[in-house]
């Protein structure tokens, strides 16, 4: 039996996820990060880069309850996108179907290893993954398990 798999949202996967927000977008909220955290460019950067991957890698996924989970420091990239929130909803526009993924933590962490099946498949679909970024995955969990949600 044949089994539908979703169609992409993202067609022509890019290498990183850079590639896909407007330069000024990306300087903004980079100097963001490195004002909020003891970051510099480099690293601000990098944990932006991997928020991207990671809501990116969920919108393609919409629908499929996989329960994907960033880790603590990739959960800091992802907050500072989704709290930008005139360009959180423009992006969800544009890869989400105009869907808008919703934010909805859970209070505790979880040992389940969906931090890095999550990583997994944001490789999988084409994404850089930065792997460092994910090694905190043994204290980090689905913010919604089962959810279409972060």
């Amino acid at each position: 039996m044949a089994t539908a798999v979703a169609p992409s949202l993202v067609t022509d996967p890019i290498r990183a996820a850079r590639d896909v927000v407007p330069a000024d977008l990306w300087d903004k909220q980079v100097g963001l990060l490195m004002r909020e955290y003891p970051y510099d460019s480099v690293m601000a950067a990098r944990v932006l880069g991997q928020g991207y991957a990671y809501l990116l890698t969920a919108m393609n996924h919409r629908g499929q309850a996989l329960g994907l989970a960033p880790s603590k420091i990739v959960d800091i990239g992802v907050h500072m996108i989704i709290l930008d929130t005139v360009a959180y909803a423009t992006l969800c526009e544009s890869f989400n179907g105009g869907h808008f993924l919703h934010h909805v933590p859970d209070i505790d962490f979880k040992n389940d290893g969906s931090v890095l099946r999550t990583a997994d498949l944001i490789a999988a679909d084409g994404w850089e993954v930065d792997l460092p970024l994910w090694a905190d995955a043994a204290d980090c969990g689905p913010c919604h398990p089962g959810n279409d949600s972060h």
